[in-house]
């Protein structure tokens, strides 16, 4: 038998035995096949014949026989057959950059150029006509970054050594199922050897060509396995050991007046309780653990525009910033990175949950644990920054929740800038990557904290997470929670917002270095554009729509038919005009969100013979209103028009703008709204009336005003519906208003504004049945009153009391256009106080806020 015959038949039976153990999960995109021939149209003679080459980092046979296997079952061009380039043939349609000569095993030299790369690229050099399209694959087996406190781990996991036969030999049997592959984009081999030429003159082509395909393989290798880890001891030691730390410890037994080894002891203290501990067999537990907890509990988890993210590791060091709804955002969204194979982030958790067991399991996944707050401690906040700084120096994926804390509302909370500003603080210390942040919208359909949520958003006390908390939450897992969905949103980039602050060039040299007010800019428009994109990648679920629609009912009822045609009505303005690009709707009709909704139990069917009627279930209103307040910024536009268009009757479009932009800087505070220009808000502000004329919720008279339907009608009662959203906060601003115009300029300070808002508005939603959290939530009183100060409508005296002239006083008046009598001369008889109602108040919020000061100290 010939030894090309042998070859084939060695090729044939390892690729079988492989395919008995191995099953690769290719990753990314597959590429398309270069055209072989293309003519020319007038001479009908072939001009450029391109053949492909597979590109392989280190020589591995069996690495060679699973891209062949791919390649053919993928219907590519197999990357074991001949390369043939006219009267040139070489064995195998795949090139290894690290040479590897089986018949000079002892004396090859370490860095020789791949025989076969100098041969294509004499070929191209006497074949003009000719082109050879390489493209790039990365083979992983197993997905270990580190290599800490195991030495199995070390042996027997992919990490960046390049593995010897034996140890190939068992990644093969224990990691087969657990292999990954990636075809890169393919790169032209005759545009690399003329760029060569052209920009390196002094470099042979063979030279450029193999630095820039290893330094693209390993930035590739480094997206799915991550930076070179040291073991956690390791980083423990050097953070304790540098310069910055050494100081703060030195200033730590000055100003507590303690030894230098104590001071060195608290530090290390601190690292314990900072550091995460991120181990393989962790993750791979948790993967285990969770696909089954997803089966379990969702009905899917779905996943929109993570191609994004893959193409932004390459170059970028990823910061992902989710909005915080669940604690089971944690798992979910390193659930998700890990199951496309990318590298887990280091997730930035709170210190309340670094229980026991809980907490190692989370810091073994890549938590590490932070204080919410390290004020007064001087040497802790050193200590963390350090740590910090070491994470971004490596390159390590990030992830933390902008907010802080978890949305009791279903609202985006107002940002929490303390981890963005150490971020960028830590980045102007030592440039490597540039850092991107990527906003990410999770919205689910039931929550698994939903009890606890509705007991908060009632003005209970927020319960403190514990061991029994958990075991009670797991009990739920019989239950059924819908699906569940993860949006990658439209990119931040940090080097873009420090050149808008004109910080690009702003170096820090120490850990305690003050921000810079340029730097303190950029921070804060960095928090707040991530926040909007998160909101513009929002996900429209059925149980939001329908959360939306029967909430805007005074019964929270509604006639099946209607029912169906509003949410009809609804899926047809998101899809014509959507609010954003990345923004996902829910492909169900009305008809299959009601039969969705009847599912999850959150909504009720009531047989009548007038036909069936819609109701929320019992007891199941608060909760609802999350996920309404989950897309409210999506509609508040269009229910803003319909409300202004419903209690006017008639209205002009100029009026209508008019009135609009008064209200939008409070609108978009409060709802991270992503218009900016006074044009583009106008643009969409005629846009939505254009398509709620299509929809005949409006219409347009001769002379170009804005007209409501006739009262009672059936498209009258959807425009009301449609109406109700925006109500609520054009409530929560008018009884704002009242309460500053009640007391009169100079009479009132801002925090006593805030917590008898804060006070009025629980009154109003018990008395009222608002069934609104937000009259809960003093973020919002405070988000009002910070914007009506930028737009300069009031401002603080030297006493700190609230003044203002007749200009804010035109601002209420804008109420009577939106709001009908009742409920203004409800709101204003509720915001009436003597002076002894006024302080007999603020001391009753005074003392349950000591109370519960006391309450956190016992704790």
């Amino acid at each position: 038998m010939s030894k090309s015959g042998f070859g084939q038949i060695y090729r044939q039976l390892s690729s079988k035995l492989l395919d008995l153990v191995v099953t690769p999960h290719v990753l990314g995109e597959v590429p398309t096949e270069p055209t072989t021939t293309e003519v020319n149209s007038q001479t009908e003679q072939p001009v450029q014949q391109k053949v492909v080459c597979y590109v392989l980092q280190n020589y591995s046979r069996s690495n060679a026989l699973i891209v062949d296997g791919e390649t053919r079952r993928l219907k590519l061009s197999p990357a074991l057959d001949p390369l043939v380039v006219g009267d040139h043939k070489e064995k195998a349609s795949i090139l290894f950059l690290q040479h590897h000569d089986e018949n000079n095993l002892l004396n090859s030299p370490p860095h020789a150029f791949p025989p076969r790369l100098l041969r294509l690229i004499e070929i191209l050099e006497h074949h003009p006509q000719v082109d050879i399209e390489l493209i790039p694959v990365t083979v992983l087996w197993g997905r270990s970054p580190d290599k800490e406190d195991s030495w199995l781990k070390l042996l027997f996991t992919d990490t960046w050594a390049t593995p010897g036969t034996v140890k190939q030999l068992v990644n093969i049997g224990l990691h087969g199922r657990q292999s990954y592959l990636e075809f890169h984009q393919g790169q032209s081999l005759r545009q690399l050897i003329e760029f060569a030429k052209q920009t390196h003159p002094n470099l042979s082509p063979a030279t450029y060509i193999l630095n820039k395909l290893n330094n693209y393989l390993d930035g590739q290798r480094e997206v799915v396995l991550g930076p070179d880890l040291s073991d956690r001891r390791n980083v423990m030691h050097s953070l304790i050991k540098s310069t910055d730390v050494q100081d703060a410890i030195r200033r730590e037994s000055i100003r507590g007046k303690i030894s230098m080894i104590e001071a060195e002891r608290r530090a290390i203290g601190y690292l314990n309780e900072i550091v995460s501990d991120y181990s393989h067999s962790a993750v791979r537990f948790a993967d285990m653990a969770l696909t089954r907890l997803w089966t379990q509990l969702y009905d899917g988890v779905e996943v929109h525009n993570f191609s994004t993210v893959r193409e932004l590791a390459k170059d970028y060091e990823i910061i992902y910033t989710p909005c915080h709804r669940s604690h089971i955002d944690y798992l979910l969204l390193s659930y998700v990175i890990y199951k496309r194979g990318m590298m887990v982030p280091y997730i930035a958790a709170g210190d309340n949950l670094n229980m026991p067991f809980v907490g190692q399991l989370l810091r073994g996944g890549g938590a590490f644990f932070i204080r919410r707050t390290f004020r007064g401690n001087g040497l802790y906040t050193t200590v963390f920054k350090e740590y910090l700084f070491n994470i971004l120096s490596r390159n390590t994926p990030l992830e933390y929740f902008i907010e802080g804390g978890r949305s009791r509302t279903g609202r985006l909370l107002p940002p929490k800038t303390g981890m963005l500003a150490m971020t960028v603080h830590g980045h102007l210390r030592g440039r490597s990557k540039p850092i991107v942040f990527v906003p990410t919208y999770i919205g689910y359909e039931r929550l698994m904290e939903g009890a606890t949520y509705v007991g908060e958003m009632n003005g209970k006390d927020k319960e403190s997470e514990s061991i029994m908390g958990i075991l009670k939450t797991l009990r739920k897992i019989e239950r059924i929670f819908g699906q569940v969905h993860v949006n990658f949103g439209e990119p931040v980039f940090l080097d873009d917002m420090l050149k808008q602050h004109g910080a690009e060039n702003i170096k820090i040299a120490k850990n305690d270095d003050p921000i810079p007010q340029e730097v303190s800019d950029t921070v804060n428009s960095a928090a707040h554009a991530i926040l909007e994109n998160i909101n513009r990648a929002v996900v429209i679920n059925p149980v939001s729509l329908l959360s939306l629609i029967l909430l805007a009912t005074p019964k929270h009822t509604l006639d099946e038919e209607i029912c169906i045609k509003q949410l009809d009505v609804y899926r047809k303005l998101l899809t014509g005009l959507p609010y954003d690009a990345r923004t996902q709707v829910t492909p169900l009709s009305g008809k299959e969100i009601i039969a969705y909704g009847l599912k999850l139990k959150l909504i009720k069917r009531v047989k009548h013979v007038l036909g069936d009627i819609i109701a929320i279930e019992d007891n199941q209103a608060v909760l609802l209103t999350y996920f309404r307040n989950n897309i409210l910024h999506a509609f508040v536009l269009p229910s803003l028009i319909a409300a202004l268009v419903e209690h006017n009757g008639s209205i002009r479009r100029g009026d209508l703008i008019n009135v609009i932009r008064t209200l939008y800087p409070f609108l978009k505070a409060e709802l991270f709204l992503k218009w900016k220009k006074d044009e583009e808000l106008k643009d969409q502000i005629c846009a939505y009336a254009e398509a709620l004329i299509q929809a005949k919720l409006i219409s347009e008279d001769s002379e170009g005003n804005l007209v409501s339907p006739a009262p009672n009608s059936e498209d009258h009662n959807q425009l009301v519906v449609l109406a109700a959203p925006v109500m609520q906060s054009l409530e929560r601003y008018y009884m704002t208003l009242a309460l500053i115009t009640q007391r009169g300029s100079g009479n009132i300070s801002t925090r006593q504004v805030e917590e008898l808002s804060h006070l009025v508005g629980q009154r109003l939603s018990v008395l009222y049945e608002f069934n609104s959290p937000e009259f809960f939530d003093k973020s919002l009183f405070q988000s009002f009153i910070k914007v009506l100060t930028q737009q300069g409508y009031i401002r603080n005296n030297e006493d700190n009391a609230i003044v203002f002239d007749e200009n804010f006083q035109n601002v209420a008046q804008y109420a009577n256009l939106v709001l009908d009598d009742v409920t203004l001369q409800m709101l204003q008889h509720i915001t009436t106080f003597s002076d002894e109602e006024l302080k007999e108040a603020l001391d009753a919020v005074a003392a349950q806020q000591a109370k519960r000061r006391l309450k956190r100290k016992k704790k």
